[in-house]
C-alpha cells in the first residue's frame, strides 16, 4: 500500500486518509454485508483506528446489532450514503474501511473470506485464500500481522 493512501465518498464530501499498512483485507460473506453493499459479499480493509484520519467532511453513524449480540458502528456520508467504514464493538481501537472508497484500491487484494457458511452459491473463492465459516473468538486468520487482535 502507497502511505499515506486517501480515499472518499462519492459525492466528494467526505474526505480521509490512512497512514499505515492494513492488518488484513477481506471478503465478507454474512447477510448483513449482503445487505449493507447490495452485493453478494463486501469488502474491508482492517486499520488501527489511530492510522485514520478524516481529511474533510462529516461522518454519519448508525449501531447495528451483529448475530453476536454485539454492536458495530457503522460510518457514512451524510450526503450520498457512502459507506466509508465500520467499528466492531470487539475491537474498538480498529476500523475496517471499505476499499471501494480508496483513491487506488489495485493493492487491496483479499486475502481472506469470511462468514462462508453465508457465501452465495455461484461465488467462486480463489486457491490459496484463507477461508472462515463464520467469526469465532480466534482470529489466527489474522495471521501472524502486527497488530492483530
Amino acid at each position: 500500500m502507497p502511505a499515506p493512501c486517501t480515499g472518499g465518498c462519492q459525492c466528494g464530501a467526505v474526505r480521509y486518509e490512512i497512514s499505515a499498512e492494513p492488518d488484513a483485507a477481506y471478503v465478507c460473506h454474512c447477510t448483513d454485508c449482503q445487505r449493507q453493499s447490495g452485493s453478494a459479499f463486501a469488502m474491508a480493509i482492517r486499520v488501527p483506528m489511530e492510522h485514520f484520519r478524516l481529511l474533510h467532511g462529516t461522518l454519519k453513524k448508525f449501531v447495528r446489532r451483529c448475530d453476536s449480540g454485539r454492536s458495530m458502528d457503522c460510518l457514512f456520508c451524510p450526503e450520498c450514503g457512502t459507506r466509508i467504514y465500520h467499528v466492531a464493538e470487539r475491537f474498538p481501537h480498529y476500523c475496517s474501511i471499505k476499499p471501494g472508497t480508496l483513491d487506488d484500491q489495485r493493492w487491496s487484494k483479499p486475502t481472506h473470506h469470511l462468514f462462508v457458511r453465508s457465501k452465495l452459491p455461484w461465488v467462486q473463492i480463489p486457491e490459496g485464500v484463507a477461508v472462515v465459516e463464520g467469526m469465532t473468538l480466534d482470529l489466527s486468520w489474522l495471521g501472524n500481522r502486527p497488530g492483530k487482535g
